[in-house]
């Protein structure tokens, strides 16, 4: 008796974490997040984000899964199908082979891949233009900085991550070509999206060469980033969620992705109607990456500064200024 009770509370936990099966008739979202977890105050969060104000603006609830190994993917994926789930939202390019697996088993169940592209016909695709967003804080960082030496820490070294790098090199540049830019990256598997004291170590290894501005780009990984650049007295940038008010008067900006944008559009589409395959890009023109400016940082960013960023996003919105993608 003891054992039949047991099995069934494990399996009321098991439904608990993805949720009951939806009704034939019954509009159920569903999100995926990346490794990190959906309170990395970076990536997956500003897709928890997106997700939440679907569900507060429609009273629709959402099943979530957390991904914890890369081996939880497609089984994830499978059983939120299996359990009605009318759309899926894949958080990160790792999820790219699970997303063509299984929306091929399951052509009824639409998808929405972020970061990635994907060629299917229930599959939505979108990537950003990070390169763009990420030149302006490059700008910042050379405008703060007194010592011209600035860093970069990136999480997994793979084309995404080079690509904000790219950008931030060139906004550098831009505003002072002689200005040093210290590189380095967490390391080459998922494990480094999630490794906040790596990341520490990496940026103070940065300041001790004389960089006084680091920009973090590698999701959990970078709050250790924040963290020692707030113990040191120096400056740091956030990066994909608005991570300014993290240490408050210590992160100079966020380089934002609006992934909780892309997110809430893909459910409501879904639900209204309106959702279609395909693959979108968006960048500064869409309102799809740029800078953080709030009361936690107004005072890092002088108004002459405000002005030459804004100029610059004039400029790359325009086409007159233009930024470089990463080419491997």
């Amino acid at each position: 008796m003891k054992t039949r009770i047991l099995a069934a509370m494990l399996a009321m936990t098991a439904a608990g974490a993805i949720g009951a099966p939806a009704l034939a008739d019954e509009f159920s979202p569903a999100v995926v997040f990346d490794q990190g977890g959906k309170f990395d105050k970076s990536f997956n969060e500003a897709a928890y984000n997106g997700a939440e104000r679907f569900k507060k603006e429609t009273g629709t609830a959402y099943r979530e899964f957390e991904i914890t190994n890369e081996g939880q993917r497609e089984q994830a994926m499978r059983t939120l199908v299996r359990r009605g789930a009318s759309v899926i939202v894949a958080v990160g390019f790792s999820q790219t082979a699970a997303v063509d697996k299984v929306a091929k088993e399951s052509p009824k169940t639409k998808f929405c891949l972020i970061d990635d592209k994907l060629d299917a016909p229930n599959v939505q695709s979108v990537t950003f233009k990070e390169e763009e967003g990420s030149f302006l804080v490059g700008m910042a960082a050379a405008l703060a900085s007194k010592t011209a030496k600035v860093g970069f820490v990136g999480g997994m070294d793979i084309p995404l991550i080079r690509n904000f790098l790219t950008g931030y090199e060139q906004g550098v540049k831009h505003v002072a070509a002689g200005d040093e830019v210290f590189v380095n990256m967490t390391g080459t598997t998922p494990a480094a999206w999630n490794d906040p004291g790596r990341g520490a170590e990496l940026a103070k290894s940065q300041f001790a060469r004389g960089a006084d501005v680091v920009f973090a780009a590698a999701g959990a990984t970078g709050l250790g980033v924040l963290q020692a650049a707030a113990d040191a007295g120096k400056l740091s940038i956030g990066v994909d969620s608005n991570q300014n008010h993290v240490h408050p008067g210590s992160v100079l900006t966020s380089m934002v992705k609006r992934v909780d944008v892309v997110v809430y559009d893909c459910m409501k589409s879904a639900k209204d109607g309106s959702w279609k395959p395909g693959h979108r890009v968006v960048g500064l023109k869409e309102d799809g990456v740029g800078y953080a400016l709030d009361d936690n940082n107004r005072k890092l960013i002088a108004p002459e500064m405000e002005a030459k960023l804004e100029e610059a996003k004039k400029q790359i919105i325009a086409g007159s200024l233009a930024v470089k993608p990463y080419q491997p």
